[in-house]
């Protein structure tokens, strides 16, 4: 390990240096000692990952401010900090609308899922589908859902990663990608969930910690005035007043609530959120996660604002952050040019590679989410049907973990040139209208049944694909059309309306004998949640 660590940290210096015009050497030292840092928690958590529970959730045994902290650092993207502030930058109050409709799920996620899925699952979503359907077909559509999902967020999340360290550190987009790679294949194949816990609140942390120095820079350069705040972004901005009233961005309803539905719906079917309820002892500490995690994401989105709308005054005034008329970067650089205006070279830097961070522990929380799908829900329950040797189901997990890896950069590679920001829809709108309503009708209606489960799953990804393709960020985008078949970029209201109505039409029709075994488990499952929350409130007392 300690080789490997040296050899990453010379070859990556060595690029950095070699850059023409030198590079900002506050970027390249914060980077060099959280990926030190990072490994050596990875050759920690290697000693207490000896089984497949141990790497899929930590043993269970992670406690609430922990995997609160883990949780807001596994969602809490660079897309979410740059590309919001970047939003907030370009248009105003409608830039909120992304950060509004991420937060909205959470309420849901505490009071509404957490439990039942802490209580009826082992490692991942898909058993607590399975618990009362059909195993075979449930888990063959829950794990269509969920590789998509994965692999799209993957790609998503290295081709920002890629692009965002050619500009910051100098490095080629290949280089960048592989060594985001190899990094994560180091966290996961070496440490788990244990590592990838760890390395998701460190993150975390950082992040917080940096966002908040420079909301406290920027309001003491303003007099901590926050009408001062608004008023100078509305004299400098060209659309004025139009940046502090909702609806000038976004005119069209359909379009607003498509895309808080979208981003809602779609985290409360994404595996690795959902796959971190599962690593801490019971559900009440399950609940405490969650409402942490709710309370740090809440303060992190609030300090977007004020960094979204300060950009706007000293970001789009300065002419050293632009060149040929355009912003260096594009305007998902502007919390880092925001940065340098702030703390100059140093807190520049140290936002950049928080940013670096940032999509390492997204990367590797992926990556453990997928790795889990292909060895518990395929091999282990859908191959050996529950059999499984466990010393090989743990190999196949860490080799699973290599291969999704390996895939993701050579996908990432491929699709460099592509619209990162069609590849980011696509595992948000495929989880709002797969994932999601499997997971609430399994939970919570008793008439629903396999077959309204693989239908209705069926009809929510074929559609999700079909009206991505034909809206404004392929047809238009991508393909070169004038115009959109599809007016819609977040196609999930649609999608997510269209899989709900097939599950329950089905379930509706369908008589078969399997049908009246899933009706019949639904109060099973009920008793089973029932007794583990008696259970986890008697230990707790």
């Amino acid at each position: 390990m300690k080789y490997l660590v040296a050899i990453l940290c010379l070859v990556f210096s060595s690029q950095a240096l070699a850059v023409e015009g030198g590079i900002n050497p506050a970027s390249v030292t914060t980077f060099l000692l959280f990926v030190m840092f990072t490994l050596g928690i990875s050759y920690w958590a290697s000693k207490r990952t000896t089984s497949s529970t141990a790497f899929y959730t930590a043993g269970g045994q992670i406690t609430a401010g922990q995997n609160g902290t883990a949780i807001a650092g596994d969602f809490m993207s660079a897309a979410s900090f740059l590309g919001i502030t970047g939003l907030i930058y370009s248009v105003g109050f409608d830039g909120l609308i992304l950060a509004v409709g991420a937060l909205a799920g959470w309420p849901l996620m505490l009071f509404i899922i957490s439990e039942r899925v802490r209580n009826l699952g082992r490692f991942t979503f898909t058993d607590v589908v399975s618990y009362r359907l059909q195993q075979r077909p449930i888990r063959a559509i829950s794990t269509l859902g969920s590789i998509t999902v994965i692999v799209f967020y993957l790609v998503a999340q290295l081709v920002g990663a890629g692009k965002l360290i050619e500009l910051l550190f100098g490095l080629s987009y290949e280089v960048a990608v592989f060594f985001i790679g190899i990094l994560v294949m180091i966290y996961v194949t070496v440490g788990g969930m244990l590592a990838t816990t760890w390395v998701q609140i460190v993150k975390a942390i950082l992040l917080v910690l940096g966002a908040s120095l420079m909301c406290i820079l920027l309001m003491a350069v303003l007099e901590f005035d926050f009408n001062t705040l608004f008023s100078q972004a509305v004299d400098v901005h060209a659309r004025k007043e139009l940046i502090l009233q909702p609806g000038s961005f976004f005119s069209d309803p359909i379009q607003v609530i498509t895309i808080a539905i979208t981003m809602m719906c779609g985290l409360l079917g994404l595996p690795h959120i959902l796959m971190r309820i599962f690593t801490v002892p019971d559900m009440q500490t399950a609940r405490k996660s969650v409402f942490y995690a709710s309370g740090i994401m809440g303060y992190f989105y609030a300090m977007t604002i004020l960094i979204g709308f300060a950009a706007i005054i000293f970001v789009s005034t300065n002419p050293d952050f632009f060149s040929d008329g355009k912003l260096i970067g594009g305007t998902n650089m502007v919390a880092i040019h925001l940065a340098k205006v702030l703390g100059g070279d140093i807190l520049m830097g140290f936002m950049s590679a928080v940013a670096f961070a940032t999509i390492l522990a997204v990367v590797a929380g992926l990556i453990v989410a997928g790795s889990a799908t292909i060895a518990h829900d395929v091999y282990a329950e859908l191959i050996c049907k529950g059999k499984a040797n466990p010393d090989k189901e743990l190999k196949l997990t860490r080799v699973a973990a290599v291969g999704f890896c390996l895939v993701g950069m050579g996908v990432s590679i491929l699709f460099q040139d592509q619209n990162v920001a069609f590849i980011a829809v696509m595992p948000l709108v495929i989880a709002a209208s797969v994932n999601f309503p499997i997971l609430v009708l399994a939970m919570f209606w008793r008439g629903f049944t396999t077959k309204g489960a693989v239908f209705g799953g069926l009809v929510g990804f074929v559609s999700s694909v079909i009206l991505i393709v034909l809206g404004p960020k392929v047809w238009v985008s991508i393909i070169g059309a004038e115009s959109a078949i599809f007016p819609y970029d977040y196609p999930a209201l649609f999608t997510m309306i269209a899989s709900f109505t097939t599950m329950v039409i089905v379930s509706k029709l369908d008589n078969s004998p399997e049908s009246k075994q899933d009706i019949e488990k639904f109060d099973a499952q009920l008793i089973a949640s029932e007794l583990a929350t008696d259970v986890s409130a008697a230990s707790n007392h």
